[in-house]
């Protein structure tokens, strides 16, 4: 028996349609409003309408990944002439139905526009909570949140208060312009991942595949609104610049990624490594990278600072950047450690508290992520290649021992993996850890990590998809095509004088 799949564009195709339907009341939805409400349809988000729609929702999320998957497997690993156009076509297919759909897999966008908000309306988001200026968009922003402060830079605030100046206070128009926004800096990741790999010589269909298609970058990137999309867009766009030698343009737009989010500024030591290689033909190594890492290093601080004052916000946010403790799930190191430590340790002793263990790794696991960034920055500075690696690596060091680690933190790892050609243990690991993470967030925003009979599926799952991408056949208890029964008769078949076969052993 042979199970035919449909294309690789159809599955995926078929996975966004689902997605689109599913998201209104299986995805994160309104608290107050929306397009349930308006078309009378508001059912489709509790009790029974709302299992169907997740229903829909988790279908959807399948037959993506089954999408993609398949494109893996039949075309971009074999290396199909075309296959890069092939890639670009069907992610596109993949995305377009998601462009109505609602927010899905998080509630960060009405946070950001309650942050927009209050930035237009006179309120300092780095001193002061969402719950300080009601109104519309403070109905669906997270209980969690609306006592919080943000760890976004300037131009996080300044992009909000642009939007909610626009829109007023109108939330279905202000979730359509960052969806707007966020297909702009995902269209700005498709356009220079590809480049970026053919700069390094390696396959920019691979990269395209495993960095842009990617279930979770469309999920979180596209579905979700995350500002990682713009952020991850200008780190793209600067390094591709940095590789073509154009080192001022590509210091300038990661710097006004940092001023969108911090964590960008992991790529600018590597830059300096790139500078170092390209002007030590014309001076002594040391000077220029003494010169290179004081020209980025000021040009950063005066990008930064512009963004700062031109937004009218304030530097508050550099206070915030730790982000907020308050989310714990095992994508973070401390966290999984916490959890299993405090599970032994209630064993002899019941009062033992999980924030003790928790508070004690935190703080170890800093002096570890900086200490760790420092030796993956120094291992990787002999070439290009390694350094545009090393940023890669160094990402993956920095959201493994952070506090909080969240799904679409990985942007900054996978959108890079693919581009340098790395062996196939790497590639892989990225393959099966995209696809955990793909069924590990339901479209509420919540997640499945501490399910323990869930995860081991998902694993199992992912061990066994991984496999099969790269070129390993599934099978199953059904005979092979062409083959006959074995039974009695086949015994029969062969005369009682006739010599048994004999079989090296």
């Amino acid at each position: 028996m042979v199970i035919r799949l449909p294309s690789a564009l159809s599955l995926g195709l078929i996975g966004s349609l689902l997605l689109l339907l599913g998201s209104f009341g299986g995805g994160a939805t309104r608290n107050r409003g929306g397009v349930l409400e308006a078309l009378d349809l508001d059912f489709l988000a509790y009790g029974r309408g709302a299992g169907i729609s997740n229903v829909v929702f988790w279908a959807g999320v399948a037959f993506l990944l089954a999408g993609w998957v398949v494109l893996g497997r039949r075309h971009v690993l074999r290396g199909r002439p075309g296959v890069e156009k092939h890639v670009r076509k069907s992610l596109w297919v993949w995305i377009l139905p998601l462009l109505p759909a609602a927010p899905m897999l998080s509630r960060d966008v009405y946070s950001y526009l309650m942050q927009g908000a209050m930035l237009r309306d006179g309120y300092d988001p780095y001193t002061q909570g969402a719950a300080v200026n009601p109104g519309p968009y403070l109905l669906e922003v997270s209980h969690d949140w609306r006592n919080t402060t943000t760890p976004y830079g300037p131009l996080h605030l300044w992009i909000g208060e642009g939007v909610t100046r626009l829109v007023g206070d109108n939330v279905t128009a202000g979730v359509i312009v960052y969806k707007l926004i966020s297909v702009l800096g995902f269209a700005a990741i498709a356009w220079a991942v590809p480049r970026i790999a053919r700069a390094l010589g390696g396959d920019p269909a691979l990269a395209l595949w495993l960095g842009v298609a990617n279930p979770v970058m469309i999920l979180h990137m596209v579905g979700g609104m995350h500002n990682e999309s713009v952020m991850v867009g200008l780190v793209s766009v600067g390094l591709l610049a940095c590789l073509h030698k154009r080192f001022l343009l590509g210091v300038a737009l990661i710097a006004v990624a940092v001023s969108l989010k911090a964590t960008a500024a992991i790529a600018l030591p590597f830059v300096v490594w790139m500078a170092t290689h390209h002007y030590s033909r014309h001076m002594h190594r040391f000077l220029a990278f003494v010169v290179t890492g004081f020209v980025g290093l000021v040009e950063t601080l005066a990008v930064v600072a512009a963004v700062t004052w031109l937004s009218g916000s304030s530097w508050g946010w550099l206070s915030e950047i730790s982000g907020n403790s308050k989310v714990i799930n095992p994508l973070a190191l401390p966290s999984l450690l916490a959890s299993g430590i405090t599970w032994v340790v209630q064993v002899v002793d019941t009062g033992f508290e999980y924030n003790t263990a928790l508070g004690v790794l935190r703080s170890i696991s800093m002096v570890l992520m900086l200490a760790g960034l420092v030796v993956v920055w120094w291992m990787f500075r002999h070439t290009t290649r390694r350094a545009l690696a090393g940023t890669a690596l160094a990402y993956q060091v920095a959201f493994v021992f952070n506090s909080v680690t969240l799904p679409w933190y990985y942007a900054s790892v996978i959108t890079l993996v693919g581009t340098v050609r790395p062996p196939e243990w790497v590639l892989r690991l990225a393959v099966g850890a995209s696809i955990v993470v793909t069924l590990s967030f339901t479209g509420s925003g919540n997640h499945q990590l501490y399910n323990t009979w869930w995860m081991a599926g998902v694993f199992v799952l992912a061990w066994v998809l991984t496999d099969w991408v790269f070129g390993k056949e599934i099978r199953g208890p059904w005979p092979a095509p062409g083959a006959g029964p074995h039974g009695p008769a086949d015994r029969a078949e062969r005369r009682p004088d006739a010599p048994a076969e004999s079989h090296p052993r």
